[in-house]
């Protein structure tokens, strides 16, 4: 049962995402959008009551009494559906970031549909745009009739049918707003709709051609969802998680980013507050990698493209992330707000721009191999570029680095070697195909020495297992990878996963690595890596059942943010996580091609 007095702190379970390609809303269970930013994902949140309840701003659509809800995505769809029941009626609301007929609109628009299933339910609204995390402050001016919002270079309106009168609050306690309330009838159909645009003349749409616009959209995400090629076990978490993930390319370029959201913490302790919305090496290789898998041309061809023109652009080192539009960013911003639950910080940047992770030369090198063994060809500038690269790991593999996890303290991480070992090991296969120029030599011999330093160096006797550095018998999950990747699927690999479950287990979940039960909660990607790897080492019963288990820690909508509470389930850090749904996509495809078909009936 909710009500208008339920708290303004909300649970992030209860998050859904949608979404247009340049920008992502995330739709509470109350009606209310508290993350919104305008006009791309990276942009500073017009809409951040999520992380400042005084001064954000939001968008409030809910009953005017008491109500419970359900709601769920519209079948293959990032379209959202939720249903209201009061004591005197119901109403279904279906929210959507608007798409166009040839693609994305130039404009953002958000359209709810609240249409009346039984009885009457009086619904109230509220769009109150906020200060962009205290950088400008919201005012509203009237033209012709309608309240223009404005906010530093954006401009936003809200129009509708049947939504009721609406009313400018010009500066009211907490700022400018527009309001109103209306009621539904057995059969009506209302529409709420906001547009927004930057620095630019501002479209006023017709309803009419919204209500389509919502119907088209619907459509477009089905014809979208239509060219999977996946059919097989947990089939409904699969394109839940595909379609998660889609939500996070950024369309104007082909980019991928990590997350939706910024500075949501990592723990109640706070501090570990940090800023995915950036195309990181290895999501975009982990994501590119599942979509090709899938059968899907455009996307993968776009992010690969925009990739390796990033790179070659900004090189000729390779960076950890670039901004979504492709260039290298440096430094973090913090802003004077209190944050989700009041842990700050609140930040825009990512103090990992400037580190060295040679892991990523595995992860670019990945791509370009899944790349190619699909059939494409590489182009004579990334074969060049790439057989640098090559070299260039030849070169690095034997310095410290930060690691996967971006540590401050340089060390030579055994999962980074395996990472360099993966790139020389991809290198040589895209070389005996004649894919990138170079003799293979040169890249088949280091490979070599990689393999033979984890041997000696990345295993400890004492733990029984693959340790995350030399000279320690802590535990790190990231090495799990590489049974996926072919560095080790063998006994030593095996005892490794009994190590990790045992010493960062939580149930099937796993802490990052070993210290961080004390600092954060587990880690949603480490337990579908864990799952994967059983499935390489032929362990398939445990494989199965941990995978069935995972996937029911999901939200009711079927979204994982990045990281989940031991204890009571309840979701921490960024959300949607690409790394938490790419974990759910890699397990489930792992399994469907190596685990026998009588192991996975009625999934």
């Amino acid at each position: 049962m909710a009500s208008a007095d339920a708290p303004r702190h909300t649970d992030l379970r209860e998050y859904a995402p949608i979404g247009d390609g340049r920008t992502i809303a995330l739709v509470g269970r109350r009606g209310q959008i508290d993350w919104l930013p305008l006009p791309h994902l990276d942009s500073l949140p017009v809409f951040a009551g999520l992380l400042d309840t005084e001064t954000g701003g939001r968008i409030e659509l809910e009953p005017d009494e008491e109500y419970t809800v359900r709601r769920r995505y519209l079948p293959r769809t990032n379209v959202l559906e939720t249903t209201f029941r009061t004591a005197s009626g119901s109403a279904r609301v279906t929210d959507a970031m608007v798409t166009g007929v040839a693609g994305r609109l130039p404009w953002a628009e958000l359209a709810r549909r609240i249409e009346g299933v039984e009885g009457s339910v009086r619904f109230r609204w509220r769009v109150q745009p906020g200060t962009r995390l205290q950088t400008a402050a919201p005012w509203t001016e009237e033209r012709g009739g309608v309240s223009i919002l404005r906010v530093g270079d954006i401009s936003l309106a809200v129009v509708g049918d049947g939504h009721g009168t609406a009313h400018a609050q010009p500066d009211g306690d907490d700022g400018p707003a527009v309001h109103g309330s209306f009621a539904t009838r057995s059969g009506s159909s209302s529409v709420l709709i906001l547009v927004a645009t930057d620095g630019e003349p501002l479209h006023l749409p017709d309803p009419g051609n919204v209500q389509r616009g919502i119907d088209r959209t619907v459509a477009g995400w089905r014809a979208w969802s239509r060219e999977f090629s996946y059919d097989g076990p947990w089939q409904r978490a699969v394109q839940r998680s595909a379609l998660a993930l889609k939500l996070l390319v950024y369309a104007p370029t082909g980019a991928i980013a990590a997350a939706a959201t910024t500075s949501l913490p990592e723990s109640p302790r706070g501090g570990k507050n940090w800023d995915y919305r950036f195309a990181w090496v290895r999501d975009l290789a982990y994501t590119t990698h599942a979509l090709v898998r899938f059968g899907l041309r455009e996307e993968t061809h776009a992010a690969i493209s925009w990739l390796l023109q990033t790179i070659r652009r900004n090189g000729p080192e390779l960076h950890v992330f670039y901004s979504l539009r492709g260039e290298v960013t440096d430094g973090v911003h913090e802003y004077d707000v209190g944050g989700w639950q009041g842990l700050g910080p609140v930040v825009t940047g990512n103090p990992a721009h400037g580190q060295l992770q040679l892991g990523v030369y595995g992860d670019l090198f990945a791509i370009c191999r899944t790349y190619v063994h699909s059939g494409n060809i590489l182009d004579v500038a990334t074969g060049r570029s790439l057989a640098a690269m090559a070299d260039r790991t030849c070169d690095l593999w034997r310095q410290p680095d930060s690691g996967m996890w971006e540590l401050p303290e340089l060390r030579h991480y055994t999962s980074s070697k395996m990472g360099c070992w993966q790139a020389l090991n991809d290198a040589v296969f895209l070389a005996e195909r004649d894919a990138i120029p170079g003799n293979p030599e040169r890249w088949r011999s280091e490979r070599d020495r990689i393999a033979d330093w984890v041997a000696r160096h990345g295993w400890s006797e004492e733990a029984g297992s693959y340790v995350m550095h030399p000279g320690t018998t802590d535990l790190d999950t990231s090495v799990l990878l590489h049974a996926e990747s072919g560095f080790d699927r063998g006994e030593r690999m095996a005892a490794t996963i009994d190590a990790i479950t045992r010493d960062l287990g939580a149930g099937p979940l796993l802490y990052r690595y070993t210290g961080m039960d004390q600092e954060e909660h587990t880690f949603v990607a480490a337990a579908f890596w864990r799952v994967s790897a059983l499935a390489c080492i032929g362990r398939h019963r445990e494989a199965v059942e941990a995978m069935d288990d995972l996937v029911s820690r999901a939200n009711d909508v079927g979204i994982f943010a990045e990281m989940i509470a031991e204890d009571d389930g309840a979701f921490w850090g960024n959300v949607p996580q690409a790394l938490s749904h790419l974990g759910v996509v890699s397990a489930a495809l792992t399994i469907r091609d190596l685990v026998p078909a009588e192991l996975l009936d009625g999934r």
